[in-house]
């Protein structure tokens, strides 16, 4: 299962699953944004979190939080998500998690496949 697309309906659960499993892990944060390119906003960085705020009547966010120091703690919010692709390796390691918003694209990438067999 190298590639598996995450529905809507499993977001809050998915994301609460993932964020027990890799909470400490060391993660790269890219974000991606038509109007100002690609940045790397956070380089082999713990882990902290990641939670889906679904609104059935208004804007869906999924927030992502990296760090664990103050000094290098960072948070960010995709806006309306789209689609939500989560990249194993053929053993079941998480290898990347990509999470397609209205406005950008984040992208949160493992320095090397952590996390075992999933479901």
């Amino acid at each position: 299962m190298p590639t598996q697309e995450i529905l809507r309906a499993e977001f809050a659960t998915f994301f609460d699953s993932f964020s027990d499993r890799h909470r400490g892990g060391l993660i790269t944060l890219e974000i991606m944004n038509p109007d100002i390119g690609d940045q790397t906003v956070a380089h082999d960085v713990p882990l902290e979190g990641i939670t889906a705020d679904l609104n059935g009547q208004g804007v869906d966010k999924i927030e992502i939080v990296v760090g664990g120091r103050p000094d290098s703690h960072f948070s960010d919010t995709v806006v309306a998500p789209r689609n939500v692709w989560l990249k194993s390796s053929e053993k079941g390691a998480d290898e990347a998690l990509e999470i397609v918003g209205e406005e950008k694209t984040m992208l949160l990438r493992f320095p090397s496949p952590v996390g075992g067999e999933t479901r």
